[in-house]
């Protein structure tokens, strides 16, 4: 039963993550509505490794899901900074390496 609770509030937060990903005024707004989308995402995971009885299979399932997240949340403000993820400027003699 609170389980059940705890899903459908993690359901409404995930609603309103995504409605702040879609219409977020700026960039750094829909990433940060991402991130927490991709974070209650697991919660869910998680919840519902408790709810079938068996949480030790969804735990790892949402550690992947967790690196892959991380991953992919730098490399998209990276790209959001710099315009690319590799080196944007060439090196020049006086550079340290």
């Amino acid at each position: 039963m609170i389980l059940t609770i705890v899903l459908a509030t993690l359901l409404v937060g995930m609603t309103a993550a995504l409605i702040r990903a879609i219409k977020g005024p700026t960039v750094y707004d829909r990433i940060l509505a991402s991130n927490a989308l991709g974070t209650k995402t697991i919660l869910v995971i998680v919840v519902l490794g408790f709810l079938m009885g068996d949480p030790s299979l969804y735990i790892d399932i949402a550690l992947m899901y967790v690196l892959i997240g991380f991953i992919g949340t730098v490399a998209v403000l990276k790209v959001s900074e710099f315009g690319d993820l590799g080196q944007s400027r060439s090196r020049t003699e006086g550079d340290q390496p």
